[in-house]
Order: structure tokens, then C-alpha cells, then sequence
């Protein structure tokens, strides 16, 4: 892999009493989509503004492209931020906001400049047709797509997202989703993006920081904290339906729970207590040797979700396709053995 274009060396920043960011270290290569994921409060934005120049931080080094920038003003930076507000100016044109970075003193553009640039950005984001028309008579959508514009007009030096697609409905987002995806691949710019969504962090990443309280849990591909979250804190924010978490001692070579019932095999070198992380897709609804009791179903179309009461625990389980099965049935659950996440207990 090449080297960081960006690097962040024990940054804290604190509030008053109140430490919003605790000694992060963390970098981002060149193209490369960076997703910061957690949930309110966890620092996220704060580590953008951080990096933007917007927030000094109280101690740490900030480097990009080989430079300090610790100290530097956010003009020097060269890096374009989008917040989740839109933050469009309403008494101009969508024409007129996409070309107001373009007319700061530094960037030294003529007027054709200007015009080759708005007019391409409208281009890849697909609002050409809305370039005379006032910001106040936009859709959300319209709206988010112009913000973005105005970030990406001038070419910044690196992308930072803010939980850019929050306001807007369930549809309009994933569409979006899509075309941040596409105009990063095509713009070839470094990429932030903070979201407590874990659809979104997901999709979009090629990887993803879980943040908490001001810290890093973990950094990894999709799949790496998907698949080995380091602690049942990570893993509960991925996936859904949520991860299964289960306390249970290991006895005679089995997991047993709480309510004393076997659920799955022990390897000889599993520790004797142990909280287990358990997939609602890594379980089938038979073969096992406990009985269960299905509670609740939900039909997702291409997948259906059963709450099932099994082993002493309320646990989800999660099928392709509509299932035959329906509620008060008796089913025999089995896990999964290579999917099995388990994290000791003293």
C-alpha cells in the first residue's frame, strides 16, 4: 500500500472537563475511503473539524502530504468539509453556490475557469438542469447534491464528510450512498466519512474506525470488524439484526448458558467463561439439540428475521426468503461453528 497522504499522531482535544478526542492515531491513503463510525458523542465530529483546522487540538501532530499542519488555518489545509445541514447560501442560485469557493482570492480563476468548472461538477452530480434555479426551491436531495458540489468544485486536497445524508428519507440515501461511491472512484480524492449508520459505514468503506468516547476501539476492512470485532461493544454496531451476545461457562467440552442448556461445542482450548458473539445469519433453524420457541417474525421480502426464545435467551435468526415456519413453532437452532466470536470473562 502507499504511503498516508494523511497522518493523525496522538491528537486529544479536550472541552472544559470534557475530552472529546483521546490520543488518536490514525492515517488515510491516497483514494482511499475512510469511514468513521460510532454513535453520538463518540468524537466524530470534532475529529473532522480537527483535521479541517476548525478545532485546534490540545496536544498531537496533524500531517498532510508530508506537511504539519497542525497550526495551519483552514484555507492553508485545502480541504472541503460537508456538514449535514446542506449549508447552502439561500439567496443565491444553485449556479451562484457552486461557484462562490471558486471566486476566493486564492484560487485565481478567470470567469471561463469558473464557468468549465461549475458546469462540470453539475455534470457529475447530475444537476445541470437545476443550475438557475434558487437554493430555497430545492428538494433535501437537490440540496445535498449541490453542498457536495460546492466541496468538490474546486479539488480539494481531501474529502470530509459529516453524516452528510442524515436528513434525508430511507430511498434518497441509499441512492446517494451510491453516488458518493461513484464520485469518489471517479475523482480519485482521499475520503473521510463520518456516520453513525452502519449501513453506510458498510457500503461505503474501504475502511472503517470505530470511535467511542473519544477513542479508537478498532481500524479495519468491512469484514475484518464484522467478523472479528475486537469486543461485543464493536459488534453490537454492525449488523443487523444486531448480533446475539450470550454469557455461558464452558463445561464438558460444551457452552452451556445461564439457564444451564448446552448450545454448542467448546474447543479444548476455550476459556471457562465467556461472552459469545453470535450471528443471526450463522444459525440454522435445525440440526441443533436444544429447542426453541419461535416468538416473532418479521418478513424483510428477501429475508425474514425470527425472534425465537431458545436456551434461556431471546436470541435473532435470520433466513433468505419467506419462511414455512410460523409463530409457536418448535425449531432445534444451530450455530455456526466457525462463525462462533467469543471473548473471555474473568
Amino acid at each position: 500500500m502507499s504511503a498516508p497522504m494523511l497522518t493523525l499522531s496522538n491528537v486529544t482535544k479536550t472541552f472544559g472537563q470534557e475530552h472529546a478526542l483521546k490520543d488518536i492515531t490514525l492515517d488515510l491513503h491516497p483514494e482511499e475511503r475512510l469511514v468513521i463510525l460510532g454513535p453520538t458523542g463518540a468524537g466524530k465530529t470534532t475529529l473532522l473539524r480537527t483535521i479541517a483546522g476548525l478545532e485546534e487540538p490540545d496536544c498531537g501532530h496533524i500531517m498532510l502530504n508530508n506537511k504539519d499542519i497542525t497550526h495551519s488555518t483552514p484555507a492553508e489545509r485545502d480541504v472541503a468539509l460537508v456538514f449535514q445541514n446542506f449549508s447552502l447560501y439561500p439567496n443565491k442560485t444553485v449556479k451562484e453556490n457552486l461557484a462562490f469557493p471558486l471566486r476566493a482570492p486564492k484560487q485565481k480563476l478567470t470567469e471561463s475557469d469558473i464557468e468549465y468548472r461549475v458546469l462540470e461538477v453539475a455534470q457529475i452530480l447530475h444537476i445541470t438542469s437545476l443550475l438557475n434555479r434558487p437554493a430555497t426551491h430545492l428538494s433535501g436531495g437537490e440540496m445535498q447534491r449541490v453542498a457536495i458540489g460546492r466541496a468538490i468544485v474546486r479539488r480539494p486536497k481531501l474529502f470530509l464528510l459529516d453524516e452528510p445524508l442524515t436528513n434525508l428519507d430511507a430511498k434518497l440515501r441509499e441512492i446517494l450512498r451510491v453516488e458518493i461511491i461513484r464520485l469518489q472512484y471517479e475523482l480519485r480524492i482521499p475520503m473521510i466519512y463520518v456516520t453513525h449508520d452502519q449501513t453506510e459505514a458498510l457500503s461505503i468503506a474501504d475502511r472503517i474506525v470505530v470511535l467511542s468516547e473519544g477513542h479508537i476501539l478498532q481500524t479495519g476492512s468491512p469484514q475484518e470488524i464484522y467478523n472479528h470485532p475486537n469486543t461485543s461493544n464493536i459488534a453490537r454496531q454492525l449488523g443487523y439484526p444486531p448480533i446475539n451476545l450470550i454469557d455461558a461457562h464452558n463445561t464438558n467440552g460444551h457452552w452451556i448458558t445461564q439457564s444451564g442448556h448446552p448450545i454448542i461445542d467448546a474447543n479444548p482450548n476455550s476459556p471457562p467463561k465467556a461472552t459469545l458473539g453470535i450471528r443471526p445469519e450463522s444459525i440454522t433453524l435445525d440440526g441443533g439439540e436444544t429447542s426453541a420457541t419461535i416468538e416473532i417474525m418479521e418478513d424483510m421480502g428477501p429475508a425474514t428475521i425470527l425472534l425465537v426464545k431458545w436456551a434461556g435467551e431471546h436470541i435473532h435468526i435470520l433466513t433468505s426468503g419467506p419462511s414455512a415456519h410460523k409463530i409457536g413453532d418448535t425449531i432445534y437452532p444451530k450455530i455456526s461453528q466457525d462463525r462462533l466470536i467469543i471473548w473471555p470473562k474473568t
